[in-house]
């Protein structure tokens, strides 16, 4: 007999699933797929856990991503798109002007994406050749597009060139440094950091002046200016 007033057994309802579109419900795995990586380690990162999240099958991430890998490795391409796709430099204003629009970009992504930038660059220095390769062609695009905004040209002759690439590519691992001890630490403010990345691209790319164009040649003795 039941009692008037009692409240009957309560059952535990399953996640409401919403039905989503392909690009929707691929969007909703990659971000969920980003928030999982960042928080942990691969191995501890469970598709049961993300699909519960989504209120899908475990099935379906695999209906959209073969294997737990190809699922990581996209979402780490979406992060270096994002990173590349925020910080293109500006068109407009010389050189140094554009470099620091840039670096202010650069350093804001980090700023609201630290875990997932963070987990970029690490899982770069890992073992796994596609994530490396992956970390390395994300630094080729920055490089291209620096040197596309550089006018005129610095290089003007092959070793130059060579420089100039080396220069170049050792400036990004420092600025990748300086973002990761921000991460870490977060006692220094961006502009510090945008300064200091200004300024040491002056020092490796030779022939950029603080104007922006190419370092003068000294005129020759004797000669009056008209």
């Amino acid at each position: 007999m039941t009692t008037r007033g009692a409240s009957p057994a309560r059952r535990t309802r399953k996640p409401t699933r919403v039905r989503l579109g392909v690009d929707d419900r691929r969007r909703q795995l990659l971000e969920l797929g980003r928030r999982a990586f960042t928080e942990l380690p691969y191995d501890a990162v469970s598709t049961d856990a993300i699909a519960a999240r989504a209120g899908i099958s475990r099935g379906l991430i695999f209906h959209y991503f073969p294997t737990k890998r190809d699922y990581y490795l996209a979402v780490l391409r979406v992060a270096a798109d994002q990173l590349v796709r925020e910080t293109v430099l500006d068109t407009h204003g010389t050189p140094p002007e554009r470099l620091v629009v840039g670096l202010r970009a650069y350093f804001r992504f980090v700023d609201q994406h630290a875990e997932a930038y963070a987990t970029l660059l690490r899982a770069g220095g890992g073992a796994d050749p596609v994530v490396q390769e992956l970390v390395e062609a994300t630094r080729r695009r920055f490089i291209d597009t620096i040197r596309g905004h550089l006018a005129p040209p610095v290089a003007s002759s092959a070793s130059d060139a060579r420089l100039e690439r080396a220069g170049l590519r050792g400036w990004i691992g420092l600025v990748e440094a300086l973002s990761l001890d921000w991460i870490e630490h977060r006692d220094l403010g961006p502009d510090a950091l945008v300064a200091l990345a200004a300024r040491a691209m002056g020092l490796v790319v030779p022939g950029v002046t603080e104007d922006g164009g190419r370092a003068r040649r000294p005129r020759a003795r004797g000669r009056r200016a008209k």
